[in-house]
């Protein structure tokens, strides 16, 4: 059962990633297309992901784990069907959303069915073995994502439909057929209104960052996008509130510990999607790498992850979680600002990608596990699942952010050297997330402290 569960949940995690690597051969092919149009490849799956994640986990309480699982898997992979098969970059964006929201169903209900059928002496193992799995689809993420595109950019979406219907297949055979309910007949059902709220208003809030450049800061549809943000955010927070079953339980917020690793960790998401867009364009658009050398490229730093993450774990109990995730700030920012300073438009991978990718890697190993373990234990066991979706549900609108930012200040250079400065400009700006995410880590490790000496 775990190598069906953990197949699916591999596929739709590699998805994230390899994505990023076909962006410039969509451009290519979609004659006429901007790279704000093809933006919405990545942030409309992941605006949809982050408002159906916790709504999806819910209906599959209702419904079954198994029952949840299969239907996840099988949009997902029909979903990529349709991406292969997309016309147009309107198309893929349809499709993307439809694959979104497959993937919002599968990922709750993997880690339940695995935790239905362990026993409770050997689930914390079983939990970090797929938490794990996603180290390893980040790792082999940019260099599959290479390998496809050569051949052509839809064998991106293209391999996941074999690997799907195997899926499916053997997952109607070896998943236990009982039927686990953790929600009673009576309970209210979620709150999709409040998910289509946010959907909304991350929607909007995209838009006005992305259409900045050719709008202006200033002009009346930026302003109009953002405000409307702020007003379906504020909406969405209302409904919450007041909910029986909604997107976000607010109380969750309410605990300390739990409140600051989410915000760094949604900082932390902005910077670290901004820098993957942006070392993949540079590779490919400035320096004139093909899909496959850029995959290689970019490949050193998620590959550094999985280890530095397990080094870690020393640092973490002599540290602490706020002083370990803020070293990991350290790092990934000085990646960020070694291109800022020594890359140039001439290829020189050694001295120029190399190190930032090796800086940022290593700054993702220490943050990111140490902010999900923080927040993930700061709450009961009863509130595990849900404060897991939310943290994920957060990481994800960050990464919308992240990009909007990145296709923002990227505009369209027509020189070299005006894409350097362009390049430059978009990571001061993710260099000022992680500051930001530093700042949080401060409180992370006052409120930690707090929280130790009750």
């Amino acid at each position: 059962m775990f190598l069906v569960v953990a197949t699916a949940v591999f596929v739709a995690n590699l998805d994230l990633f390899i994505v990023n690597v076909a962006l410039p051969a969509m451009n290519q092919h979609f004659h006429g297309s901007t790279l704000s149009a093809l933006s919405w490849v990545l942030n409309g799956y992941a605006i949809v992901f982050a408002a159906l994640l916790v709504p999806a986990g819910r209906v599959a309480d209702r419904i079954g784990h198994r029952t949840g699982f299969l239907l996840g898997l099988a949009l997902f992979t029909a979903a990529s069907a349709l991406c292969a098969l997309a016309p147009g970059v309107g198309w893929l964006v349809a499709a993307r959303v439809l694959q979104a929201a497959g993937a919002a169903l599968l990922m709750p209900t993997s880690l339940a069915l695995l935790l239905d059928s362990t026993a409770p002496e050997r689930r914390a193992g079983a939990v970090r073995a797929w938490a794990s799995i996603g180290g390893i689809a980040a790792g082999l993420g940019p260099v599959v994502g290479g390998l496809l595109v050569e051949a052509d950019w839809r064998w991106v979406f293209l391999v996941n439909v074999p690997i799907g219907a195997a899926g499916l297949l053997a997952g109607l055979r070896v998943l236990p057929r009982r039927t686990v309910r953790t929600a009673d007949a009576g309970e209210p059902w979620p709150d999709l209104a409040g998910a289509l709220l946010l959907t909304a208003a991350i929607g909007l809030l995209a838009v006005g960052l992305v259409k900045s450049d050719g709008w202006g800061w200033g002009s009346a549809r930026v302003l109009g996008c953002l405000a409307g943000a702020a007003l379906l955010t504020a909406g969405f927070l209302l409904r919450s509130a007041r909910h029986p079953a909604p997107v976000v339980e607010l109380p969750l917020l309410r605990v300390p510990v739990f409140a600051a690793a989410n915000a760094t960790a949604l900082l932390f998401s902005v910077a670290f999607a901004g820098m993957l867009l942006t070392s993949v364009l540079w590779c490919q658009q400035v320096w004139g790498y093909s899909a496959l050398r850029t995959g290689l490229a970019v490949a050193p730093g998620p590959l550094l992850v999985p280890p530095i993450t397990l080094a870690a774990a020393p640092l973490l109990r002599r540290l602490g979680a706020g002083r370990l995730a803020a070293l990991g700030l350290l790092a990934f920012g000085a990646g960020l600002g070694w291109w800022v300073a020594a890359i140039g438009t001439a290829p020189d991978y050694a001295a120029g990608l190399l190190p930032g990718m090796l800086l940022t890697g290593a700054g993702v190993g220490l943050t990111l596990p140490t902010l999900l373990g923080t927040a993930a234990a700061a709450l009961p066991p009863t509130r595990f699942a849900t404060g897991s979706a939310v943290t994920t549900m957060g990481r994800q609108v960050g990464a919308v952010v992240g990009v909007a930012v990145v296709v923002s200040l990227l505009g369209t250079p027509r020189t070299a050297d005006q894409a350097r400065t362009a390049f430059q400009h978009a990571w001061w700006a993710l260099i000022a997330a992680t500051a930001l995410a530093l700042v949080t880590t401060a409180v992370l490790t006052r409120t930690a402290a707090a929280r130790a000496a009750e």
